[in-house]
């Protein structure tokens, strides 16, 4: 499903409060979220469809790092590439805004994810003991290196691409089939 990226604003925290409360046991208050707002080092996105939220990511970028601090999508909408959409958004920020490097923690427990971000050149760099408060879950802490290569920005290109050629191949078909049962 092909999600429209944009910025978070302070009108959309109601519905990322709600879907920060689907995706994590241990979710950031609303007032989290207005601080992060106002912080010039940080960049947080909403992917819609329809006008509807359906997922949310937000990162730091300081010097020349970025800082992935979070990332969630709405149950009924995961599995159709959104969150592969907000990382895509994220990652091409931190490379606008000059960073060489990010990095994240993800649970141990959250392989679809690891996958997700092993995709886009993520590699396991150390492991934070006991770091989620909720049930004391490892974090993996991954980090990709040199955004700005040659080598990085070519294969990122081409996933870019074939994502890209995937979501319109779905939006097309979801359209023709709109079209098809309006025509009943």
């Amino acid at each position: 499903m092909l999600a429209k990226l944009r910025q978070m604003n302070r009108e959309d925290l109601p519905r990322v409060m709600e879907v920060e409360r689907e995706c994590f046991s241990t979710p950031w208050q609303e007032s989290a979220y207005i601080t992060e707002l106002s912080n010039r080092s940080a960049y947080y996105i909403v992917a819609t469809v329809d006008d509807l939220i359906v997922g949310f990511a937000g990162m730091w970028v300081i010097a020349d790092e970025a800082h992935i601090t979070t990332l969630g999508v709405a149950r009924d909408w995961r599995g159709q590439k959104i969150g592969e959409q907000l990382l895509i958004g994220l990652l091409d920020e931190a490379i606008r805004r000059g960073a060489r490097r990010a990095t994240l923690e993800v649970r141990e427990s959250n392989t679809v994810a690891q996958n997700l971000y092993r995709k886009y050149g993520f590699r396991p760099a150390a492991i934070r003991r006991g770091y989620y408060t909720d049930n004391h879950e490892d974090a993996i802490v991954m980090w990709v290196d040199d955004l700005h290569s040659t080598m990085f920005g070519n294969q990122y290109r081409a996933i870019k691409e074939q994502v890209e050629h995937e979501l319109s191949q779905v939006s097309h078909h979801s359209s023709s089939e709109a079209s098809a049962e309006g025509v009943k």
